[in-house]
This record gives structure tokens, sequence and C-alpha cells, in this order.
């Protein structure tokens, strides 16, 4: 398992199942496209990930709907922590900056 601190971008459901076990820490991003804070996370994420060493991954659930029941995915942006392959902790307060992120991952 690794962890380097990248964003992977965006990943379909299927190929998060893969990223999950592939890393021992990941940071995952459910959005929308046309959400205004969705996007205004992103640089923040890329931020979060150089300071953290943590990897992030993008996922759209209106893509991928077995998403929104997998991981009760009821507003966007809503970041959800794995580690270990396990889902450990989310926060889904919308559009929140670099610093509370961090606090999120300790």
């Amino acid at each position: 398992m690794t962890d380097d601190g990248t964003v992977l971008g965006r990943i379909d459901a299927t190929a998060l199942d893969d990223v999950v076990g592939d890393h021992d820490r990941l940071l995952v991003e459910c959005y929308t496209e046309g959400c205004g804070a969705c996007a205004a996370m992103e640089p923040v994420l890329s931020n979060v990930a150089r300071e953290t060493g943590i990897t992030v991954a993008l996922v759209n659930p209106r893509d991928d709907p077995v998403l929104i029941e997998a991981y009760d995915i009821r507003r966007v942006p809503t970041l959800v922590l794995f580690e270990e392959g396990e889902q450990v902790a989310r926060l889904d307060e919308g559009f929140v900056g670099a610093e509370r992120v961090i606090e999120f991952l300790d």
C-alpha cells in the first residue's frame, strides 16, 4: 500500500474499490459537475495532499448512483476518509478550507 500525497483525479465506482485497497489512507471527495463548492474544493484538496502526504481521489455519485447509497451521500461536496480499506470518517459541511480538512484528517 502506498501514500504519496497525490490527487488521482476523477475515478469511477469500480476504480474506487481498487484505489481504496491500494492506499493505507485515502481521502475521497464526492462531487457533482456544476457544483461551485465542489470545484472550489479541488485546489484545497491539492494543497492538503501536498501538505499531509495523503492521496486524494474524486468520484461523482451522479455518474455512479451506487455510491450514493454505499456512502450515504446526501450533499456535495462530501469528503470520505478511508484507512486500511475501511471508511473511518466523513465530512459533509460543504466547502471548507485546507485547515479544516487537515484537522479532519487528524
